[in-house]
């Protein structure tokens, strides 16, 4: 069994990440984390990247922004005073503030000011993971937290976050890229005798499926931010150097349903392949069964109940539960034996929402607790968290 407390109160562990498929519960699980772990004495901060922003709700802020933001009701204790700090990742604002720190004196206003740079810093494929790990990187680079708890984004495939960095470096260094910067690495009127006609068609080409505008801002964008190229790659080595580091812990987070499951079993084979350390997976929203009753037993005697409906009911839903509990075990039995290393807790689903801090307090409790947890307490693993129009 996965034993959170100790990974939470080891002083080696400073970057936690919670990762896995949307929907699993991520964004919860983060913050029950965050808020243990300052309130068992470590000076926290919560970086998520949770579109819906709940968490400034639950949490008790009424915003969450780019920097990290103390969440006042929370502390340690006598002895070790600790502190929760939350924050959303700005991917626009972020992929800014690494244009002025890299970029040369007096382009990063005109890098910023450029279309082509507008839309790549807002819509290009892996730049919100990409700025996730730029952003990690940051609140590790200070040193002020004892402990980082990081939400990975919401991507389609868990495999995205690590991928990111990879991604946008092949894209700092792709062909197009390199022709788009050629005009100003060959000055002028040497453009063609290094790149020749080729350049000519790839700017035909490319314009006739862009447009000539998108073309020239995409042009001027790579020249002007051609020097940052080296930054880049080397920021995301670093991130990537610090997510394989000692001091990193990764969780997986899933649900008890085949297709999260299975995007658990590829993130912990790709973590092992990447020597990335993992610590364990959550099962989030699980369905434990106390009584010993089993589902045939339960039916029988629902069967034979001919004026006691209610009691018939009643058997016959512990049947369904007992038979869903199962499934769940199967499913994960399957997950375990492919993976016999990976300890593993179990978060029990119930009724209710998770609105402010004494349900992420529970949260953590029933997370520390795995299966011994009650299932009569609230958590957030069976609905998401609230949005603030729904209070």
């Amino acid at each position: 069994m996965l034993d959170v407390d100790a990974l939470l109160d080891d002083r080696d562990t400073r970057v936690l990440v919670c990762c896995g498929s949307g929907g699993v519960g991520k964004t919860t699980t983060s913050a029950a984390l965050a808020l243990r772990a300052a309130e068992r004495g470590r000076r926290t901060v919560v970086l998520t990247i949770d579109p819906a922003r709940r968490l400034a709700q639950a949490l008790g802020l009424e915003a969450l922004s780019n920097e990290p933001g103390r969440v006042a009701a929370v502390g340690g204790n006598a002895d070790e005073p600790g502190e929760l700090h939350a924050m959303m990742l700005d991917m626009r604002r972020t992929f800014d503030e690494m244009v002025y720190t890299h970029a040369e004196h007096g382009r990063a206003e005109s890098i910023i000011d450029n279309p082509f740079y507008q839309t790549i810093s807002s819509s290009f494929s892996g730049t919100q993971e990409y700025m996730a790990m730029e952003k990690l990187g940051q609140l590790a680079a200070t040193g002020e937290w004892d402990l980082i708890v990081v939400d990975t984004p919401p991507s389609r495939s868990a495999l995205d976050f690590l991928d990111a960095p990879q991604r946008m470096s092949n894209f700092l260094d792709g062909r197009m890229i390199r022709l788009l910067s050629a005009p100003a690495r060959a000055g002028g009127r040497g453009l063609r005798k290094i790149v020749g006609a080729g350049f000519t068609l790839f700017a035909k080409a490319v314009s006739t499926i862009l447009g000539g505008q998108l073309l020239a801002d995409a042009s001027a964008f790579v020249q002007a931010f051609d020097t940052m190229f080296g930054g880049f790659r080397e920021r995301a080595t670093a991130t990537y150097a610090l997510l394989r580091s000692p001091g990193t812990a990764f969780l997986v987070i899933a649900a008890p349903e085949p297709d999260a499951l299975r995007e658990a079993a590829y993130f912990v084979d790709r973590l092992s392949a990447d020597e990335m350390p993992l610590a364990g997976l959550v099962l989030n929203r699980t369905h434990p069964v106390r009584a010993q009753l089993s589902a045939t037993k339960a039916r029988d005697v629902a069967d034979g109940l001919r004026g006691a409906p209610l009691a018939a009911a009643v058997l016959r839903l512990h049947a369904d539960r007992v038979d869903l509990a199962e499934r769940e075990e199967r499913l994960l039995s399957r997950f375990t034996s492919a993976h016999p290393a990976v300890a593993v807790t179990k978060v029990p689903v119930v009724a209710g929402d998770v609105s402010d801090l004494d349900g992420l307090r529970e949260i953590g409790t029933r997370l520390a607790a795995g299966d011994e947890a009650p299932e009569a307490a609230r958590t957030a693993t069976e609905r998401p968290l609230r949005s603030a129009r729904a209070r």
